[in-house]
């Protein structure tokens, strides 16, 4: 079958029956993207969809423009429509590519949101998977980590990558043929960057038959896994947890008698719900975390905390995670990523957490210790505190709590 055969193919797995008008693809300049734009563009002409291509100029190499330009030309001779969106968020702190990558995706998934372009086409290939694998690896990632980067669907996700099948030497092979010629990144070479390590020991264990095709098997074997996992991981929830927006209570027996990588899933999950943290906790801390919360002494994690009760295992925020937020009850600015509080007679009034002050205007309800509500949203005017969202006077306000932060839903959607 050939290359364009097989990304054919790809397209009609990944687009599970769905036809879009508009698709966006990633491009850099390098050989990957040039490949999936020029078999992107050949695809749609068939397909009767228009190819968007967009690149993200990070204003990091003086060459940066030249190479926009040289993506402009490619795809304008291909037909696709293009664009250049522009990053100048650096700061000079932490991970550059990193924040690079976080910035790319997001000035790209904003700028679909505006065209109405449902998804965005991404050049991965096998050999990315296979390095994301060995990185992973390296950090102790569990199954979830290993599983690497998954193909996408479309109306579920908005990143498709299909040619994550595919080879490096096969896109470069095929943009050869079609006398294209694309930019080498001089960061591909750098040994500074943990991919570019990753590459080289690629080929070190090549001859150990730990090749990029090995690698890429294995994640989609542990991908398989991860499906089943996820699955157990919804039926103890459904039993064992009880979210009461932004109070996560774990039945601490039902935790207890459940597998351990289960247990780490569900609190790893309710984690990412409260704290709104893009990654999960390492695995070792994660663990250590857990097991002395079952021993009854507690633990803070990721922004959250958690509390050991008669029966239970409470998740809430940490409040000195919480203490300095301050947002509007207007019913529209978000506090801690989570909460919506609408004081209608109240215009000037604000949401924060309660702490101590707040905690001693009100009389807390039982069964729940004094530390579980520290961190819980309050609407104040001023010092003076109006009401507690679900606890009390919710006759004076309106809230909403994000969907995304819905520990039961959140986890049916992965």
């Amino acid at each position: 079958m050939t290359l364009d055969a097989r990304f054919a193919a790809a397209m009609e797995r990944l687009l599970a029956g769905h036809r879009p008008e508009r698709l966006a693809v990633a491009v850099s300049g390098g050989g990957d993207s040039l490949a999936l734009l020029g078999l992107a563009c050949d695809w749609a002409e068939e397909n009767h969809c228009r190819i968007h291509a967009l690149t993200v100029d990070h204003g990091l190499r003086p060459e940066a423009g030249d190479e926009a330009l040289l993506v402009a030309r490619e795809a304008m001779r291909m037909g696709a429509q293009y664009d250049t969106l522009y990053w100048t968020g650096w700061d000079g702190k932490g991970n550059l590519q990193a924040a690079a990558r976080d910035a790319r995706y997001g000035l790209m998934r904003a700028f679909c949101a505006r065209e109405g372009i449902g998804a965005i086409l991404l050049g991965h290939t096998q050999d990315d998977q296979a390095e994301t694998v060995l990185m992973r690896l390296a950090r102790g990632s569990g199954v979830d980590g290993l599983s690497a980067m998954p193909e996408g669907r479309f109306g579920r996700d908005d990143i498709l990558r299909p040619v994550l099948g595919e080879s490096r030497a096969d896109l470069r092979i095929w943009l050869t043929r079609q006398g294209m010629r694309w930019i080498e990144d001089p960061t591909n070479d750098d040994p500074r960057y943990d991919r570019v390590r990753a590459r080289r020991l690629l080929t070190q264990l090549a001859p150990f038959g730990i090749d990029a095709t090995r690698l890429a098997d294995t994640a989609a074997s542990i991908a398989r896994a991860r499906v089943a996992l996820l699955a157990r991981a919804r039926d103890v929830a459904d039993r064992i947890v009880t979210d009461r927006q932004g109070l996560l209570i774990f039945d601490r027996g039902g935790l207890e008698r459940t597998e351990e990588e289960t247990r780490l899933r569900l609190v790893s999950h309710g984690l990412a719900c409260l704290s709104g943290a893009p990654y999960k906790p390492r695995l070792a801390s994660l663990s250590a975390t857990l097991d002395r919360a079952l021993e009854g002494q507690g633990g803070t994690l990721q922004g959250c905390r958690l509390i050991p009760s008669r029966d239970g295992l409470i998740l809430v925020r940490e409040f000195k995670a919480v203490a300095d937020l301050s947002a509007p009850a207007d019913g529209q600015t978000l506090w801690d990523g989570r909460w919506r509080v609408l004081a209608p007679d109240q215009p000037a009034a604000t949401i924060r957490a309660l702490g101590e002050h707040g905690l001693a205007q009100w009389d807390r309800p039982t069964g729940l210790p004094h530390a579980a509500l520290l961190s819980w949203p309050g609407v104040w005017q001023g010092d003076l505190l109006l009401a507690v969202p679900g606890f009390w006077n919710d006759d004076a306000i309106r809230c909403e709590y994000a969907a995304s932060a819905g520990f039961h839903a959140a986890l049916k959607s992965h």
